[in-house]
C-alpha cells in the first residue's frame, strides 16, 4: 500500500485535525522546534519573580508607598494610591498553575479531538492576550486586572500550550519515550531562562524617573510570544494510527511496573495508583514551585550588599541603585535555575528509561529532603557556591518530576488515553499553585513582621518544604502495579480507534517521520535554538556575577 494511502480530502479547516495529518515524506524532527517555540513563550511564567520587585513600587518608584493598615481585600484589589505587597503579587503567579492545571484537565479531551495546531493557536491568543491586559492592569495600577489578564486569561493558555505537544510527541517517537516526554516540555522550563534576562534588560530600557517600566515590557513580550506561539502551532502534524518509525518494534519487558494492557480514561482515577502519583506529584511540585516564585527576591534578602562584593550590607542597608544591580543579578539567579531545570528534565527523564520511574522518584525526593534541610545552612554560612548549586539540583529534581510523570502514567496506564490522564493528573500541578507559593509568600510576610532578618526570612519554609517531600516519599513508596480488573479489552481499543477522526494504515513506516536533520528541520531548530543559546549565554553571564 503506497503512502498517499494516509492522505485525506477532508479539509474543513486551516486550524482542523484532519489538516495537519502527516503525510509521506514529512519529518518528525520538525515536531520538537513547534513544541519548543510554545513552550519556551509560556514558560515565562516561572520568571514573573523579576517583575514583582519593581511592581512593588511602581506607585513610589524609589521605594514603595505602603497602604493604609486594615485596607480591605477589596480595596487593595482598586486602590491607585499605594504600592502591591509582593504576597499579593504572588496570587499572580498562584493562578498561572491553579489554571494551567484545570484547564489542562477540563478541555484536554477537546485538544486530542482539535489537534495540536487549534489548541496551539488558543493558547498564544490567551497567553499574548493576557500580558497586555496586564499591562492596562499597570497603567490603570489595578491589581485585580493583573490577576484576571496573566493570571486566569494566561493561566488558561498556559494549560493548553502546556499539554498541545505532549501526547504528539509520544506517538512521533515510540521509540523514546523518555526522550519524547522531556523534549515535550523541556521548554517551559527553559522558558525563564530567555524571559527572564530579556524582561530585566526591557525594564531597565523602558524605566524612567516616573515609571519603572514594566507595562512596557509586558506589551513588548505579549507580541514577541504571539508570533512564536503561531509560528510552533502551525509546525505541528500528527502521525496516522498505526503509523511506527521503520524498523522498529516494541520490545517485551517483565517489569511488573510497565504495563502491557490499557485502562479507560473514564477508570483511571477510580484507582489508587492515579492518586498515589498525584499525591507524588503535587508534593514535589509544592516544594519546588514555591522557591521558584520567589527566587529572585530571595537571593536578594538573603545575601544583600554580599552579591556586590560588599559582605557587610544587608539587604535593607543598600541604596536604589545598589538594589538595582542586585536586581539584575537575582535575575540571572532565576534564570541559572531555568538552565537547571530544563536540563534535569532530559536528564532525569532518560534516566528514568534506565532505573524506573519509581526509582527516579525516590531519588527527587531522598535527595530533595536533604538539599532543602541543607540550604539554611548554606545561607548562614555565605557561601553563594553552595547555595545556588543546591538550588540547581533542586530544580533539576522539580523539572525531572515532570518529565518523568507521563512516562510513568503510560507505565501504569498504558497509551491509549496517557494524554488525557496526563492532563487530568495536572490538576496536582493547581493544587500545587496554591499550596507552594502560599507556603513561601506567607512564611515570609508573618517572619518580616514578627523582626526576623532579611537573610532568615526563608529558614522555617525550607524545613516545611522538606516535610513535604518526606510525605512524597512515602507516597512512591505505596505505588504498586494496577490490577488487571481495569484493563480495556482488546475489542474496546480496537473500536475506539476505528472511530478516530485521523486515518488508519497497516502498522509501519510509510515514509513518514524520515530526513532527520534536513534544511527544513536545521532552520526549524534554528528559530528556537537562536534564542535558547540567547538565553543560556545570558544565564551564566549573570550567573558568574552571583559569585563577584
Amino acid at each position: 500500500m503506497s503512502a498517499t494511502t494516509f492522505d485525506t480530502d477532508v479539509s474543513p479547516g486551516i486550524l482542523d485535525r484532519e489538516r495537519i495529518v502527516a503525510k509521506a515524506g514529512f519529518n518528525r524532527w520538525l515536531v520538537p522546534p513547534a513544541a519548543l517555540a510554545i513552550h519556551l513563550c509560556i514558560g515565562m511564567a516561572y520568571g514573573f519573580s523579576v517583575f514583582w520587585l519593581p511592581l512593588a513600587q511602581s506607585v513610589g518608584i524609589t521605594k514603595p508607598v505602603a497602604c493604609p493598615a486594615g485596607m480591605s481585600f477589596v480595596s487593595v484589589l482598586f486602590t491607585t494610591t499605594c504600592d502591591w505587597k509582593v504576597a499579593d503579587l504572588g496570587w499572580m503567579y498562584t493562578l498561572f498553575f491553579v489554571l494551567l492545571g484545570s484547564s489542562a484537565a477540563i478541555w484536554g479531551g477537546w485538544l486530542e479531538r482539535a489537534g495540536p495546531r487549534k489548541a496551539g493557536v488558543v493558547a498564544a491568543l490567551c497567553w499574548a492576550g493576557g500580558l497586555l491586559l496586564g499591562a492596562v492592569g499597570i497603567v490603570t495600577h489595578q491589581l485585580w486586572l493583573l490577576w484576571v489578564g496573566p493570571g486566569i486569561i494566561g493561566g488558561i493558555g498556559l494549560g493548553l500550550g502546556y499539554i498541545s505537544p505532549v501526547s504528539t510527541l509520544i506517538k512521533w517517537f515510540p521509540d523514546r519515550r523518555g526522550m519524547a516526554t522531556g523534549m515535550a516540555i523541556m521548554g517551559f522550563g527553559g522558558g525563564a531562562m530567555i524571559g527572564s534576562p530579556l524582561a530585566a534588560l526591557l525594564m531597565k530600557y523602558f524605566r524612567t524617573p516616573t515609571d519603572v517600566g514594566v507595562w512596557q515590557t509586558f506589551v513588548v513580550l505579549g507580541l514577541v510570544y504571539f508570533v512564536y506561539m503561531i509560528f510552533g502551532a502551525f509546525l505541528y502534524r500528527v502521525p496516522p494510527h498505526g503509523w511506527r518509525p521503520d524498523g522498529w518494534t516494541p520490545s517485551q519487558t517483565n517489569n511488573a511496573m510497565i504495563t502491557s494492557g490499557n485502562v479507560h480514561l473514564k477508570d483511571a482515577h477510580k484507582t489508587p495508583q492515579f492518586w498515589l502519583i498525584w499525591a507524588v506529584l503535587t508534593l514535589n511540585v509544592s516544594a519546588g514551585i514555591g522557591v521558584i516564585g520567589m527566587a529572585s527576591p530571595m537571593l536578594q534578602e538573603i545575601f544583600g550588599g554580599a552579591l556586590l562584593g560588599k559582605p557587610e550590607l544587608g539587604f535593607a542597608q543598600l541604596d536604589l541603585s545598589q538594589k538595582t544591580q542586585i536586581a539584575g543579578i537575582a535575575a540571572g539567579f532565576a534564570g541559572l535555575l531555568s538552565l537547571f531545570n530544563i536540563a534535569g528534565r532530559f536528564f532525569w527523564a532518560s534516566l528514568s528509561d534506565r532505573i524506573g520511574r519509581k526509582m527516579t522518584y525516590f531519588c527527587f525526593f531522598g535527595i530533595g529532603i536533604a538539599l532543602y534541610a541543607l540550604t539554611p545552612t548554606f545561607a548562614h554560612m555565605g557561601s553563594k557556591a553552595l547555595f545556588v548549586l543546591a538550588f540547581g539540583v533542586i530544580l533539576s529534581m522539580y523539572g525531572g518530576g515532570f518529565a518523568t510523570v507521563p512516562a510513568y502514567l503510560a507505565d501504569m496506564f498504558g497509551t491509549q488515553f496517557v494524554g488525557a490522564i496526563h492532563g487530568r493528573l495536572l490538576t496536582a500541578w493547581s493544587t500545587a499553585g496554591i499550596v507552594g507559593p502560599v507556603v513561601v509568600n506567607y512564611i515570609r510576610e508573618f517572619n518580616k513582621s514578627a523582626g526576623v532578618p532579611a537573610d532568615r526570612l526563608y529558614d522555617v519554609t525550607m524545613y516545611v518544604l522538606a516535610g513535604f517531600l518526606v510525605l512524597g516519599f512515602v507516597c512512591n513508596a505505596l505505588i504498586r502495579p494496577v490490577d488487571k480488573k481495569w484493563m480495556m479489552k482488546e475489542d474496546d481499543i480496537a473500536r475506539l480507534q476505528a472511530s478516530a477522526a485521523i486515518p488508519s494504515g497497516p502498522i509501519g513506516g510509510h515514509g513518514i517521520g524520515l530526513g532527520g536533520f534536513d534544511v527544513k528541520a536545521i532552520l526549524a531548530w534554528l528559530a528556537v535554538g537562536i534564542p535558547l543559546a540567547w538565553g543560556v549565554w545570558k544565564t551564566l553571564e549573570s550567573a558568574l556575577r552571583i559569585f563577584g
